[in-house]
């Protein structure tokens, strides 16, 4: 038996415009101006303002023409062959606020600074120093030089190949019709492992520290000096006690070299000058790993008062469309029936769609702008100590839900602002996430920032006796007696966030 049900239902749906800020206030200050370049070249109804262009008031809540713009709603009305249709009712209602003036001036920036252009130095990369060494070998045959060149190609960026010698014989079999055993692939990684700089092509850490000392004590026996004992200490060390080294079991190896504490002292030294990642000696390489950071917001001490901007360097001036302006205008004129034809009906539709779509996206810029410079200010006011300061240990137990209630905005919004931004101070650029932390009680009962806490334990490891370094226990310990209330796995905790490692390994002959 069939029944029928009325029944309500409230469900909450997200708009396209609030998906689309909520996906503005995702990304960083520092992508934002490829996203506005992607809106851009999408709708040509959006288009980017002079730089001149005054600032216009903020902007009206938009009423369009019908309150459902679902396409396929919008392809059934123009379907409807009895529907009536007053075209010049529907342009006036665009017209009445030109769109042309629908804009957003997002600069605030002196032109000089746009100005500024960045030189960049064309240098050759990693890679094209290893193949100009190879040029220089002097090979047997074709197949050598080839399996060379495969060798050079598998190495990584940080100069190491991690790559199977098994590996790069399929990938010559395939690439080149070369078959290669894995005795001739070893051979001529021997040869490359000779290359500059010291340490390219190793397999592995030990290998490569190995090889550089090796260079080391080959560089002074060609010279006819002898090599300082420390070096052949430091060779016995990785070739065979590479294990101890690295967790530093200081007697143990004093036993196996027999060497006194200053002898070994002297190999470490000698170690520790090596580089673990030899690619990165090279001039162009090392710009590769440079990552510059734009700030989001830039806070200023104006005689002890902060001043909060909202860096908009990568958001150009927003408008719509003169020629879109232009086309609905034209329509207007032209327009002598009181109905309009089919083809005038899809035509100002689709001009209606893109205005629609333009409209949107510089509402969720500005409301972008809006919501981030309300959620920065309201973490500027709540660390108002620090940023006047600088002091770590002035930063206050802040959640985002302190921040949420104090500027009305919901949690995972807060959240989004705070994901992947940045803010320029005096005392350098700060990530916003790490303005926030839990609070942790102190035997007085006052509650204080884990940030402080961490910044506390920093102090106390930096100062501890390198020789003797200051277990968990002792930490939590010292820690207790500043009158902070925590627990030896706490300790560790934060210790392992700080990425400072065991007392063991924190330990110095």
């Amino acid at each position: 038996m069939l029944n029928q049900k009325l029944s309500h239902k409230m469900l909450q749906r997200l708009s396209p415009q609030q998906i689309q800020l909520m996906k503005l206030l995702q990304i960083p200050t520092a992508t934002l101006d490829q996203r506005i370049s992607e809106e851009l070249e999408a709708n040509p109804a959006l288009d980017e303002g002079e730089e001149n262009e005054e600032a216009t008031e903020d902007f009206e809540s938009y009423a369009s023409a019908d309150s459902d713009t679902d396409t396929g709603e919008e392809k059934d009305e123009l379907a409807s062959k009895d529907e009536e249709y007053e075209l010049d009712d529907y342009i006036n209602e665009y017209l009445e606020e030109d769109p042309s003036s629908y804009k957003l001036q997002a600069n605030n920036y002196s032109q000089d600074e746009e100005e500024k252009t960045i030189t960049v130095a064309v240098e050759d990369t990693f890679h094209e120093y290893l193949e100009a060494q190879v040029g220089l070998m002097d090979f047997a045959d074709d197949k050598e030089e080839k399996i060379a060149h495969q060798i050079v190609g598998s190495i990584d960026d940080d100069g190491y190949l991690r790559r199977d010698p098994v590996a790069i014989i399929d990938d010559l079999m395939f690439a080149h019709n070369v078959i290669a055993t894995p005795d001739e692939v070893v051979a001529m990684l021997t040869r490359i492992q000779t290359f500059d700089p010291p340490g390219v092509g190793a397999r592995d850490l030990r290998e490569c520290l190995l090889i550089q000392i090796q260079h080391k004590i080959k560089a002074y026996t060609k010279k006819g000096d002898h090599p300082p004992q420390a070096f052949y200490d430091a060779l016995e060390i990785l070739e065979h006690y590479f294990n101890e080294f690295s967790k530093k079991h200081y007697q143990k190896l004093q036993r196996h070299i027999g060497t006194n504490e200053a002898e070994l002292r002297e190999a470490y030294e000698e170690i520790l000058k090596l580089n673990p990642k030899p690619a990165s000696g090279h001039v162009g390489q090392n710009k590769k790993g440079i990552h510059y950071i734009v700030p989001d917001f830039i806070i200023e001490n104006r005689d002890g008062e902060l001043d909060l901007t909202l860096n908009s360097r990568n958001a150009p001036d927003l408008r719509i469309n003169d020629q879109y302006t232009d086309m609905l205008k034209s329509y207007k004129a032209n327009s002598k029936a009181k109905k309009g034809s089919k083809t005038e009906k899809e035509a100002v539709m689709f001009i209606k769609q893109k205005i629609d779509s333009a409209k949107w996206f510089i509402d969720a810029i500005k409301q972008r702008q809006q919501t981030m410079y309300k959620s920065m200010y309201a973490i500027m006011q709540y660390q108002y100590d620090f940023f006047l300061s600088g002091d770590q240990k002035k930063l206050r137990p802040m959640i985002l839900k302190d921040i949420a209630d104090i500027t009305g905005l919901d949690i995972s919004t807060v959240s989004r602002v705070a994901n992947s931004k940045f803010v320029q101070t005096e005392f350098g650029t700060k990530r916003l996430k790490d303005f926030f932390s839990e609070s942790l009680q102190t035997s007085t009962g006052e509650e204080v920032s884990t940030l402080e806490v961490k910044k506390i334990l920093t102090e106390i490891i930096s100062q501890e006796n390198k020789r003797k370094p200051l277990s968990d226990e002792k930490l939590k310990n010292l820690l207790q007696d500043k009158s902070y209330n925590i627990a030896r796995r706490t300790v560790a905790k934060y210790r392992e966030q700080l990425n400072i490692p065991v007392a063991r390994l924190r330990k110095v002959l």
